[in-house]
């Protein structure tokens, strides 16, 4: 009886490790984001011990085949098996680090407040971490390029093509976080900053997965696009992300 009792309470699914923290002398909380549970936070029970099976697999930026069981507060990890050894990787590099640890927390605040949004942002963090991992654009292309698309994908999605007040057509030349995007200068409220041409560019190629024209643009549009696609995440997540520090 026990044993189906504690089959009916397992679950697998594939996850993303997007942060850990040490719980007592052995064991670490895994916060993790799954293909089809969402944000889990689970108990990794001796993953801390030089003895421990699954020690590695439940670091940051690794894609894990995990197995679970329901706890009261949380999950206790039982299985996991490695699927993408993108962690190691990352860590070797101080840029894709920083970067995957903004990816990683901009995920967790965006599925902690819509879990139902949970399955396309696995897939798009999947997908960043990924390229991150291997070195196929640049880090700052891909961290700015994930989290424009995240934003998309949770019902933020900026129309580069026009006006967000008016509706005029044609790149604007100011953009406002509060409003959504590009406004045109009969629109255009107070604390509205001005953008270069070559970033509005930038970002829309960004945001739309136009790797060519992304990988051109110059330094100086690279760092304006940075700066903005900043502000608008933590605006929508009302929050400072605080791994951009």
């Amino acid at each position: 009886m026990a044993g189906s009792t504690f089959a009916s309470r397992s679950y697998r699914d594939n996850a993303l490790i997007l942060r850990t923290r040490n719980l007592g002398e052995a064991d670490r909380i895994i916060t993790m984001l799954t293909a089809e549970h969402g944000l889990v936070r689970g108990v990794a029970k001796g993953v801390r011990r030089t003895s421990s099976k699954f020690g590695a697999t439940l670091e940051p930026f690794m894609v894990a085949d995990v197995q679970l069981v329901h706890g009261r507060s949380l999950d206790i990890v039982t299985q996991a098996v490695s699927k993408g050894a993108y962690g190691a990787m990352i860590v070797a590099d101080y840029e894709k680090y920083t970067r995957a640890h903004v990816m990683a927390e901009a995920a967790e605040r965006l599925t902690e407040s819509d879990p139902e949004d949970s399955r396309p942002q696995f897939r798009l963090l999947h997908g960043a971490l990924s390229a991150l991992a291997r070195g196929v654009h640049a880090p700052d292309l891909v961290l700015n390029s994930y989290l424009l698309r995240a934003l998309s994908t949770a019902g933020w999605a900026v129309t580069w093509t026009a006006c967000v007040a008016c509706g005029r057509p044609g790149p604007q030349p100011g953009f406002h976080a509060g409003l959504g995007g590009p406004v045109c200068p009969d629109c255009r409220p107070p604390g509205t900053r001005t953008l270069a041409p070559a970033t509005t560019d930038l970002l829309h190629a960004l945001q739309h997965g136009s790797w060519q024209s992304a990988s051109a643009a110059a330094p100086e549009a690279r760092h304006e696009a940075s700066s903005v696609v900043t502000s608008y995440v933590q605006h929508h997540l009302e929050r400072r992300l605080s791994s951009l520090g």
